[in-house]
């Protein structure tokens, strides 16, 4: 969603050339639908090898023998570099954004054309929680291993990128202490909230909803972790509490413990709104992950009183007991829910509050604005390495003043209207 927002909103004042790809399910005419201001969209096909499919066994074990660790790994898509380095080939481009650390492995850093790194997250953290969540001595010495290899890797991209963009002051500050050399910025998550706005569906009484991309391993533990280890404790006061998981690709695994603890899981739906609005509570008990959670500020917009880990509400300028209520051990967060769950008025006043933060600071075209400054700084900082005379004799494509081409490369992954997933 903050993708498809910023390069809507760049593709109005600038050309776009958006390179992108998809896999089964996925809905590339429809991108391209939902962006008719730019000046092309490529999508390349390939399928990801993913956690339990029979090409991920080989895809890891490649990535063994390399300085990449698996996740990096397997977005190395020969294609998609093909076609980057034909539009820079052709001269076509003033200005490269890598959309995520994984779109980087493809684009051409340290050439003539500028390279932009948008962070999304800090991609070793995820790794590095998952390590310290995970009981099995084997996975978890994998783990270890594979948050290494991605801290040295993010930190060499990160060196190597012209400017690096994180969604938030905190995790900029995570990038720079990563990598010293490293030209950071920052810009704040935003949301669409006239996209997210209540809608005055009748409740269903107790119901807990989350929402996201669960074949993302952060949000499998965390739902997981909610349903052994909080759920029980709500429904002990409250009985007919039920919880409902919302998002794409839920994994075997989530099926079977979404059957063996009484949870709903929805699959991929073509709207999310309906079912936050009809949410009593909006939960997040991530354990794991960075960046900034979108999700929260969905829910906000949906003025639904949100409970969630600090790690859940990282790098948003939420204040607790406010917009929303922090919770960090499976007691108080039970706790917290089951208050809510028996205080409709403070539902409805910490949803109020949600919602009127989000309206007057985090629209979509604020956050647009903040990005594309950030990337129009960058092409002139890049010429300032030449020589005098060759900068005096720049052609207007080059001109830091001049809108011209710019291609992004991206992998999507964060879950919010359907068919995102490129």
């Amino acid at each position: 969603m903050r993708s498809l927002q910023i390069v809507s909103a760049l593709s109005k004042h600038h050309r776009v050339t958006l390179v992108t790809t998809h896999g089964d399910g996925d809905d590339p005419e429809g991108l391209a639908r939902q962006l008719p201001d730019c000046q092309q969209v490529v999508s390349i096909p390939y399928d990801v090898p993913k956690r339990g499919s029979s090409a991920f066994p080989m895809s890891l074990a490649r990535s063994w023998f390399s300085s990449y660790n698996v996740d990096l790994w397997k977005w190395r898509v020969a294609e998609l570099r093909r076609t980057v380095q034909v539009l820079v080939e052709k001269d076509q481009i003033d200005l490269i954004v890598a959309d995520f650390l994984f779109a980087a492995v493809n684009v051409p850093l340290g050439g003539d054309v500028p390279v932009v790194l948008f962070q999304h997250n800090v991609e070793y953290l995820i790794w590095q929680r998952l390590s310290m969540l995970e009981r099995n001595p084997i996975k978890k010495l994998l783990f270890a291993i594979e948050w290494r290899k991605m801290r040295d890797k993010e930190a060499e991209i990160c060196s190597r990128a012209d400017l690096t963009i994180a969604v938030s002051e905190e995790d900029r500050a995570r990038l720079a202490a990563m990598a010293p050399t490293a030209r950071t910025g920052a810009i704040p998550t935003g949301v669409d909230t006239a996209y997210f706005a209540p809608a005055g569906r009748e409740q269903i009484p107790a119901r807990l909803v989350f929402s996201g991309s669960m074949d993302w391993h952060p949000n499998e533990d965390a739902v997981i972790y909610f349903g052994e280890s909080i759920l029980p404790k709500i429904r002990a006061q409250v009985p007919e509490a039920s919880f409902a998981i919302v998002g794409r690709n839920p994994t075997q695994k989530l099926r079977d413990a979404a059957e063996r603890l009484g949870m709903i899981v929805t699959g991929t739906v073509d709207d999310v709104r309906p079912y936050l609005d009809e949410a009593a509570v909006y939960v997040v008990p991530l354990r794991a992950g960075s960046g900034t959670r979108m999700k929260i500020f969905e829910a906000l917009g949906m003025a639904k009183p949100v409970v969630s880990r600090t790690v859940g509400a990282e790098g948003l300028a939420l204040n607790d007991q406010k917009e929303f209520i922090a919770a960090d051990n499976s007691e108080d967060f039970a706790a917290a829910v089951v208050h809510l769950l028996h205080d409709a008025r403070r539902r409805t006043e910490l949803g109020q509050a949600g919602r009127a933060l989000v309206v007057e600071r985090y629209s979509w075209p604020q956050v647009a604005r903040e990005f594309e400054a950030l990337c129009e700084g960058v092409a002139p900082a890049h010429d300032e390495d030449e020589p005098a005379d060759s900068r005096a004799d720049m052609p207007r494509r080059r001109s830091p003043r001049y809108r011209g081409t710019r291609v992004l490369a991206r992998r999507y992954d964060e879950p919010g209207r359907p068919h995102r997933n490129f």
